[in-house]
């Protein structure tokens, strides 16, 4: 390609509006611009990286027995309203009717069409284990778009689904995708993690999760220093130094806190207690099963809770805080003075929650649901009629491996760039896909889903590969492999040794960028750090003895190389399996 005939609108300045690095690049690099929130046009330089991520993505899916589709974006509610994520979805789903009336709906994730394909084709556990997969736009009404490619409207995904007789086969298709997944990030040039994960709206039993590294992730990873252990926040734990507890009176004692309104409060005030030895209280509303529940979340004062986990633990489909009216008409008081000790006698709809830090506590103190007053001695199991406990507190750094021995958690920001969850007979039993077994007994199906996002590998690679003067591509994904620069293209005799090394560069087999255009040198030097091309050649001065620059993008090293040398010197550098 020749420069002056291509299409690469690159900025100056970074764009009012970007705040993430990636987004900033990508749209300097005249990579990508922006249609609407959320929605993105890929420039034809965006368009070559993202059929690079997509050749690696088929290549690896192909590897472990992939077999390729492409499914409707467009789907009918009936599918959805099999699986029961119609209604328990939400607001996130792009819903329309067709001029008939009917409920439609643009894909989010393909497991329902993938289900009814099976349903409808795959009768006999002879034709078990399967591997599908597409590579497919998908579309999210994303509350709060932002960071560029990194939370969007539409996006192109990768997804595959397994299908398999047990669930043994089913481990042996998450391991496979497992490493597939492993060598597709190695091959984009992208550090990353695995991690596990809550499986959230998509269900099943197991998931992990692929996160990269950077400081513009909206996850937070929490992992050990001396082992093996990664997690999600939403799924991390970590072991709780003991804490003994006095004794305490045989039943809680009611004394007076005025104006005590927050944790901190009542850990300075005379006769309070510290935040490790309080029992915090919060009042929600969860949608369970289709109807409205009051929730009572019961966490050790200096913990936080975390909703992921809240909601996972109550299989809950929405949930919001409980209003003021709402709290004072459960509990007879205000928040500040809010507790769960004899709540159900006032209130005996109240699903009471407690995370598993509060088992075995005594001697605490929590609120009384009067106004300005509180309890203390209180025995959470002694006292408290706790319906469900479960881990819902956040992790934070410092505290203990819940693996080893002697390994510390560091909490630390990633982006997700790919999830694969064992869905198991989640869809299959509810969408009635079903296979005959050798003593011709109908089983369902037992699946996988594995997902990757094409925009997400491509702001990964950005965030960890760049410097000052802009995207430093890993070879994989670069555009092109090599920029011939010639420095002054009115002069005939470098204009033609420029022609002839980009046509001698194509004929071995590089993608080749030409920079022809009647610019300044530092011009064209700053467009290509900031595009981001592995290597550039530069014809100048030297051109007389016969000798080019070569300039390696990533170590920013400069040398000198004859002219009839530099195609094998590239070459071996730039395709190195060659």
């Amino acid at each position: 390609m020749r420069w002056s005939q291509y299409f690469i609108p690159t900025l100056r300045e970074d764009p009012a509006d970007a705040e993430v690095v990636s987004h900033k690049l990508l749209l300097r690099a005249g990579i990508v611009r922006q249609l609407s929130a959320g929605i993105y046009s890929y420039l034809p330089l965006g368009q070559r990286i993202a059929l690079k991520v997509m050749a690696v993505l088929r290549e690896e899916m192909n590897r472990v027995g992939g077999q390729e589709f492409y499914l409707p974006a467009l789907h009918p509610a009936e599918l959805w309203q099999e699986s029961g994520r119609w209604g328990a979805i939400g607001d996130d789903m792009f819903r329309l009717k067709d001029r008939k009336g009917a409920d439609m709906c643009l894909g989010m994730t393909h497991e329902e069409v993938f289900t009814s394909i099976a349903r409808n084709e795959i009768r006999s556990y002879k034709q078990l284990p399967q591997v599908w997969y597409q590579i497919q736009i998908k579309f999210r009404d994303e509350p709060r778009p932002k960071s560029g490619l990194m939370r969007l409207r539409t996006f192109i995904m990768k997804d595959a689904y397994t299908f398999d007789l047990d669930r043994e086969g089913l481990d042996r298709s998450f391991a496979d995708q497992r490493e597939a997944y492993q060598r597709i990030f190695t091959r984009c040039g992208v550090e990353f993690s695995i991690v596990e994960a809550s499986s959230g709206s998509m269900g099943g039993s197991e998931s992990n999760e692929f996160v990269a590294k950077t400081d513009a992730g909206e996850d937070l990873i929490a992992s050990c220093s001396n082992c093996d252990y990664a997690a999600n926040v939403e799924k991390a734990t970590s072991r709780l130094p003991l804490i003994e507890d006095e004794t305490g009176p045989d039943a809680p004692e009611e004394f007076p806190t005025p104006g005590v309104r927050t944790i901190e409060d009542l850990a300075t005030f005379p006769g309070g207690a510290a935040a490790n030895r309080q029992v915090k209280t919060l009042v929600f509303i969860a949608t369970i099963d289709g109807k409205p529940l009051p929730i009572l979340a019961l966490l050790r004062g200096d913990h936080q809770l975390h909703e992921v986990k809240f909601t996972d633990a109550l299989g809950a489909t929405a949930l919001r805080p409980a209003q003021a009216e709402e709290i004072r008409e459960l509990l007879g008081a205000s928040a500040g003075s809010l507790g769960a000790v004899r709540a159900k006698e006032s209130a005996p709809a109240l699903f009471i929650i407690a995370d598993l830090g509060l088992q075995g506590r005594r001697n605490m103190t929590t609120g009384a649901n009067k106004d300005d007053h509180h309890l203390r001695g209180v025995s959470v199991e002694r006292d408290i009629k706790v319906d469900q406990w479960a881990d819902l507190r956040t992790v934070t750094s410092g505290e203990p491996c819940p693996r080893c021995d002697s390994g510390m958690l560091e909490v630390y920001k990633a982006m997700e760039i790919g999830h694969i969850f064992k869905l198991g007979t989640k869809y299959s039993e509810s969408m009635g896909a079903t296979v005959l077994t050798k003593d011709g007994k109908p089983v369902p199906i037992v699946m996988g889903s594995y997902g990757i996002g094409v925009e997400r590998i491509i702001t990964a690679a950005v965030e960890q590969s760049h410097d000052e003067n802009g995207i430093i591509w890993p070879k994989t994904l670069a555009p092109f492999d090599v920029v011939v620069t010639v420095t002054n293209v009115k002069d005939e005799k470098l204009r033609a040794a420029g022609e002839k090394l980009y046509k001698d560069l194509q004929h071995a087999g590089l993608e080749v960028l030409l920079d022809d255009r009647d610019e300044r040198a530092g011009v064209k030097f700053k467009d290509a750090d900031l595009i981001g091309i592995p290597y550039r050649i530069t014809l100048g001065k030297k051109i007389v003895d016969g000798m080019v620059e070569l300039f390696d993008r990533r170590t920013k090293q400069s040398q000198d190389v004859k002219l009839d040398e530099i195609v094998a010197q590239v070459q071996k550098l730039a395709l190195p399996g060659l």
